[in-house]
């Protein structure tokens, strides 16, 4: 890692009486994959956003790869940050190659240079070529989410933000494609800051979890060590639900199989 990728110095918002964030400091490191993780309305969603000025702060400063994006216009800044969110939004009129090339043709990309990235991206996201030419409401939603991984690394940005990004797929798809972003971002060099509510998705991918409660950043670490380590109730039971949901599994299907003739 070679310092930090973002940083945000005391960054407040509010929606009315609503505080949503209260004063957050944080430093993300070039290369890592940090999870914000917390409950409804903890200020996770509205962090993410301040990254890439979908938001912008009331208070305090977000620099990202060296720049204030106060400074810098919100269009050029959305240009070098990939975003991959939920809805996914691709444009329903538009082919996937098309969907994919959007910004690389709004900076200006020649032809072969953006069929290639095209092929490339198709490729890394593990689809054939074969869908470059179908509108997307030809795919499955695994299919779909994909394509918006793709659209996201198209103009080779270095760090990505998602907002519950597999949250809508079937478990094994989701499974599959987190665990094949997971690669992606170690093959590619990014920077990823993900927003989920799933504990055991951000375990398994993230390198980082920040933990967030009214507003506020009430723990940050590794997973290892916020579970050793945390003395804050509601942060450990955020932290040991996965294993409590897979200790109530295995007991469910064991008494099932106890009582099966």
């Amino acid at each position: 890692m070679a310092g930090a990728a973002i940083e945000l110095s005391g960054v407040g918002k509010r929606y009315g009486a609503l505080e949503a964030l209260a004063g957050v400091s944080l430093s993300i490191e070039t290369g890592a994959f940090t999870a914000l993780v917390g409950g409804s309305g903890s200020g996770k969603t509205t962090l993410l956003k301040t990254i890439n000025r979908l938001v912008t702060p009331d208070a305090g400063e977000v620099r990202v790869l060296g720049q204030d994006v106060a400074t810098a216009p919100p269009h050029v800044l959305r240009r070098k940050v990939g975003y991959v969110f939920q809805e996914i939004g691709l444009f329903p009129h538009l082919t996937v190659a098309e969907n994919i090339a959007i910004t690389p043709r709004l900076l200006g990309w020649e032809k072969k240079r953006i069929d290639g990235r095209v092929a490339n991206l198709l490729g890394l996201v593990d689809l054939p070529l074969a869908v470059a030419g179908r509108k997307p409401d030809a795919l499955s939603g695994g299919q779909r989410q994909r394509v918006g991984v793709a659209r996201a690394l198209a103009a080779e940005p270095k760090l990505v933000l998602m907002d519950e990004p597999f949250g809508a797929l079937d478990p094994l798809t989701r499974d599959a494609l987190g665990s094949d972003y997971r690669a992606l971002h170690e093959q590619l060099g990014l920077t990823t800051v993900m927003v989920t509510h799933d504990m055991g998705e951000a375990v398994l991918l993230a390198d980082r979890i920040v933990v967030l409660r009214d507003g506020r950043v009430v723990a940050d670490g590794t997973p290892a060590a916020l579970l050793a380590g945390t003395e804050d109730e509601g942060v450990r039971a955020l932290l040991d639900s996965p294993r409590r949901q897979a200790e109530r599994l295995q007991a469910k299907l064991a008494g099932e199989a106890r009582a099966a003739p």
